[in-house]
């Protein structure tokens, strides 16, 4: 099976591998000509995935009909502020092909999810999500992981499970778009809260106590956007979120760590733009998401106030211990 993989950072590369190695035709696409440039010299992205090389057989452009001409599956693994403009540069040449959404959050302005977004200028019903607690150099290294997919195309839930399922990656499917696509959004906002406890020096019994509350606010929240709250205790749910807010090796998390230990402006601002931190963006979005919708929800109200300087960081005990 051919698959063009839209992206070149940490996560697409993983997916490129995770679709090679399953005896695929990988080729790999970038509007960054510095990343292609580096990965059609050396094989790698230093950047993004350090120390990981990609195989000889993977091909890299930014040719975007070449990279999209004869393929079967295309994955789209762009930040999601990006994603309108390559659904829109891509529109012409994905006609009946599967499309796979790898990115994650909800585009600010418009408040939309990865899924509206490309259902709203590829208008295809051949579309699947996949998500689920999968660190980029952990698939890069071919560990044992599970995603879900949804979808409720059956034709495109078959192709994707058979071109990306293997010994070593473990795929639940469900119909719930909107349960997964919450999930993987609001566990980036959530690791940020969750790092910021670790800065602060909490016991590990105030971090499960957060965990706790949060993992219920967001099956809450399903249920009330009309998802499948049972979806909080799959791979993009409950999985997601304990590896995404226990871990250093997360971005949100690790940008959370520096506001909690009170680090400066300069610090924060630093690492922000080193670093691909999407629960800032999505928090945003988020934020203006149950504000249009009319949907009470503290914890995004009391995140959102932290991060943005309206309220202290210390305030979070106070708020856990008072939350209803």
């Amino acid at each position: 099976m051919n698959v063009t993989i839209l992206g070149a950072g940490a996560y697409a590369l993983g997916l490129a591998l995770r679709f090679y190695e399953n005896n695929n035709r990988v080729i790999v696409w970038s509007k960054v000509k510095e990343e292609i440039d580096e990965l059609s010299k050396t094989r790698m992205n230093s950047k993004a995935l350090k120390d990981v090389k990609m195989p000889s057989g993977i091909a890299f452009t930014t040719n975007t009909e070449k990279a999209l001409d004869g393929s079967n599956v295309v994955v789209l693994a762009v930040s999601t502020k990006y994603l309108s403009s390559v659904c829109e540069e891509i529109k012409p040449y994905v006609k009946g092909k599967h499309i796979v959404i790898a990115s994650k959050g909800i585009e600010q302005d418009t408040y939309m999810f990865a899924s509206e977004i490309v259902k709203s200028i590829l208008r295809t019903k051949m579309l699947c999500t996949i998500s689920g607690p999968s660190f980029a150099k952990d698939m890069a290294k071919d560990e044992l992981i599970g995603l879900s997919l949804a979808t409720t195309n059956n034709k495109t839930k078959e192709v994707v499970m058979k071109a990306l399922s293997s010994d070593t990656l473990k795929i639940r499917p469900t119909n719930d778009f909107l349960g997964v696509e919450l999930c993987g959004t609001l566990k980036n906002v959530i690791a940020v809260i969750a790092g910021m406890l670790d800065g602060m020096n909490v016991s590990e019994s105030t971090k499960a106590m957060f965990l706790t509350e949060s993992i219920n606010d967001t099956r809450k929240l399903i249920r009330k956007l009309g998802g499948n709250e049972k979806t909080i205790m799959s791979f993009a749910g409950f999985g997601d979120i304990l590896l995404t807010c226990t871990s250093t090796s997360s971005r949100n998390y690790t940008y959370g760590k520096l506001i909690g230990a009170n680090k400066n402006k300069k610090e924060l601002e630093s690492y922000l733009e080193n670093n691909t931190v999407e629960g800032v963006y999505t928090l945003k979005s988020i934020y203006g998401l149950i504000k249009k919708r009319k949907v009470e929800m503290p914890f995004i109200d009391f995140v959102y106030d932290v991060v943005f300087g309206y309220r202290r960081t210390n305030e979070i005990l106070s708020f856990l211990k008072e939350k209803k």
